[in-house]
């Protein structure tokens, strides 16, 4: 019998497969691309929003529209600003305006779906904006993270995306890359925790996530963007996997492909990787969407636009992104390229994807003017800020500062509030957001009785003025305190140029010196920052260093003359507030580092989890170890941990399957502030029958205690947690020795030895 796909009592599904026969082949390929850039599909004329020749070309073509991306875009690539871009009511009711356009000419009244970006909130105009994914994984806080991601899932919903493209599957293994900020850090385990959260927190207001990038991208060759990760399966099975897993167990809805290559295999043209791994083995059942231009560059082994097309649909990918490939799947099928049936089995997953979605039914939003999303009625974005500070040194416990009254602020990262945000941020209105300055003339204020402050930019990111030093010190020397505030800047609201996917390009005179596109061969401080330091120390003030930054830096001299040194790693929009309140004990510091700190750049790689088949960091020119390791951090109070108890300490294969292993604690706040205490569970497995990591992270808490507070805790791990992945590349229980490690952040508290036996 015919299913009518009007008909609401039948499954998305079952709707779906009935109009997907009434299609035909120009109609199927229609719904598979996503050529357009939104930002470019629309000019405001006043109160009115004029549609684009080009838009109505696009839709016209197919009879329709698939997908839309990047409608509400507004940064410096798109070049949409308060002046022409879309916010407030005119944002519901362009959506609307275009939405119409699209249904109506559509032989089925077929809605298009549209996809935003939201790597950390919306990038849009009065976009709700987070900290960056480093700095959240810094929190080691994923309850926290989810609330946060729920308020962008809300300002999403309430401007019509259906698809959020959110980084959140890259793993960083090498700092030089330049999106090391997108990642929640070097560990999997972290990086997991954090995916999922993201992934609940946005789909339980219902818009989909579109998880990217899979996979491996942070394993790149030399920290190069979209360079070949040289590794092999198992190694990407332990380390960039586990994000995608927990995603999957989230119901995530879509995933983005990486444009690196695995092993000499594009991740667009990689069967196993979006079949057999993805589908198969994380029974993954939603769309998934190419990066921007991502399908044409398999030319560079394909040859031609029609092959690299039909590749990756074979391959796996569903719904290209801004390529010409995917537009040219009608030729690919009339040639015997690939047969019709690929096409009609992405088509169903993407107007599966429409009937779940209700946009048949309610294609429209209310107009209305869009909802206020204040960062003082939502707080997330800032608790997120506070407990992601990161101490580092505390020399005679300089810090918090309470007593001196004259306090000096210096660096490029002080007061400009675009070097904090991040890639991929939208312009702010004027007055949004607290740089380090704002915030600490407001605590200064607020605690320090005729406590005076003053400022000097001292240098630029990458370039110097002998005038601006010579001013900067002339403030230090005036002060009873330096705080100087050094770091990066992934800004693109300067002099930047844009490769044809919006990555920025360095060239001379661009002032980035990290975001996609950016990567850097040497991860000092750039030269005009450390000759502004110098000449700060050289006044004999007491410095305290603040680094704001989109990756670790090699910090090594600089922590060594200063008093006090804090890692921020772009904070977001209320940054300066969080780490106000922390210099001057508001607030305090909960943060711990998410990857490890080289001492060197020649150093890298520096993550702790190396496999134990040999010395890590033993060069004999540096010191053997890094500058720090993940998960350190301090703090301005004490804790104890005590009453540490596991049930048992020998468990057989088969108690694994059906019981987990319990780890038992009492902690205690001993110091004289409120705080988090985060302890972590680790894992070194003695005895495998492959090469097991020195330590790996396997479970973690973070438990807020006041002074004198005192709760109980437990870890836990699974028969998962304790399995690896053996030479047949099965992921099995083994039985050997296990040994266990408690950490305080950085500190040894604990550790015993586990058997498991048949």
């Amino acid at each position: 019998m015919n299913i009518d796909y009007k008909d609401t009592a039948k499954t998305p599904k079952e709707r779906a497969k009935a109009l997907l026969s009434q299609m035909t082949l120009k109609e199927k390929v229609g719904q598979l691309n996503q050529r357009l850039y939104g930002f470019q599909c629309y000019e405001v004329e006043g109160d009115h929003i004029i549609l684009s020749e080009e838009f109505k070309e696009e839709v016209d073509r197919w009879q329709g529209l698939g997908v839309l991306y990047g409608l509400y875009r507004a940064d410096p690539w798109s070049a949409r600003d308060y002046k022409n871009g879309l916010y407030g009511e005119k944002a519901i009711k362009a959506y609307n305006y275009v939405q119409r356009y699209v249904i109506e000419h559509s032989r089925f009244g077929i809605p298009m779906l549209l996809s935003s970006e939201c790597p950390h909130g919306h990038q849009a105009l009065d976009g709700y904006l987070l900290p960056v994914n480093l700095c959240v994984g810094a929190t080691f806080h994923p309850e926290l993270f989810e609330k946060a991601a729920r308020i962008c899932g809300k300002q999403l919903k309430e401007m019509g995306v259906d698809l959020a493209l959110v980084s959140m599957l890259d793993v960083l293994r090498d700092p030089r890359w330049g999106r090391s900020e997108e990642c929640y850090g070097e560990d999997p385990m972290l990086c997991a925790m954090m995916a999922k959260a993201a992934v609940t927190g946005i789909q339980e207001e219902n818009v989909a996530v579109v998880a990217k990038h899979f996979a491996a991208q942070g394993e790149g060759t030399g920290g190069i963007n979209a360079s070949a990760a040289r590794i092999g399966e198992r190694e990407l099975r332990e380390i960039h996997l586990p994000p995608m897993k927990s995603c999957c167990e989230a119901k995530v809805k879509g995933v983005m492909a990486a444009y690196n290559e695995i092993d000499g295999v594009f991740c667009h043209a990689n069967p196993h990787l979006l079949r057999s791994i993805l589908r198969e083995e994380m029974g993954f059942d939603g769309i998934v969407m190419a990066d921007g231009v991502a399908i044409d560059q398999l030319n560079s082994m394909t040859g031609g636009y029609i092959e690299s097309g039909a590749l990756a649909l074979q391959s796996g990918v569903d719904v290209g992104l801004w390529d010409k490939s995917f537009s040219m799947l009608e030729e690919a099928v009339q040639n015997g390229i690939i047969s019709e049936a690929y096409i009609d089995e992405a088509v169903l997953r993407v107007l599966t994807l429409k009937f779940e979605r209700g946009l048949f039914e309610h294609p429209y939003l209310e107009e209305k003017e869009a909802k206020s999303y204040s960062y003082q009625e939502y707080p997330e974005a800032l608790e997120l800020a506070r407990e992601s500070v990161i101490l580092l040194k505390n020399e005679e416990n300089i810090l918090p500062l309470n007593s001196m009254k004259k306090i000096a602020v210096v660096g490029p990262n002080a007061d400009h509030i675009y070097h904090q945000l991040g890639d991929y941020t939208p312009m702010l209105k004027e007055g949004v957001g607290v740089t380090v300055l704002e915030g600490i003339q407001k605590v200064v204020k607020e605690k320090i009785e005729n406590g005076v402050v003053s400022y000097a930019e001292g240098c630029n990111i990458l370039t110097s003025e002998e005038k601006m030093k010579e001013e900067a010190v002339k403030v230090a020397e005036e002060s009873d305190v330096v705080i100087l505030v050094l770091g990066g800047s992934s800004s693109r609201f300067g002099k930047v140029v844009f490769d044809t996917n919006g990555a920025a390009v360095a060239k001379d005179g661009v002032t980035m010196d990290c975001g996609e596109g950016v990567d850097c061969a040497d991860l000092n401080l750039p030269s005009a920052q450390r000759e502004l330091a110098e000449a700060i120390f050289s006044t004999g003030k007491p410095v305290i260093s603040v680094i704001i930054s989109g990756r670790p830096m090699v910090l090594t001299e600089l922590e060594e003359q200063s008093k006090a040194l804090l890692q921020s790693f772009y904070p977001g929009v209320m940054g300066g507030q969080a780490i106000a309140e922390v210099i001057f004990g508001k607030i305090c510091p909960s943060g711990h580092l998410p990857v490890s700190m080289p001492r060197h750049t020649g150093q890298n790689p520096v993550y702790y989890n190396y496999r134990s088949s040999y010395k890590a960091w033993n060069y004999y020119d540096i010191e053997k170890k890094p500058l720090h390791l993940f998960g350190e951090g301090l703090s301005y109070t004490k804790f104890e941990c005590r009453n540490i108890q596991l049930e048992k300490e020998e468990w057989s294969l088969e108690e694994l399957k059906k019981q987990n292993i319990v780890l038992n604690f009492e902690v205690e706040n001993v110091g004289e502030y409120d705080s988090s205490v985060l302890l972590c569970l680790y894992i070194h497995d003695k005895q495998a029958s492959t090469v097991q990591r020195m330590r790996e992270l396997k479970a973690f808490s973070k438990i807020a205690l006041k002074k004198g507070e005192t709760k109980k805790g437990s870890l836990v791990l699974t028969e998962e947690d304790i399995s690896i992945w053996n030479i047949q590349m099965q992921q099995v229980a083994e039985v050997g020795e296990i040994e266990l490690y408690l950490k305080e952040g950085e500190r040894d508290i604990w550790n015993k030895t586990i058997q498991i036996i048949r």
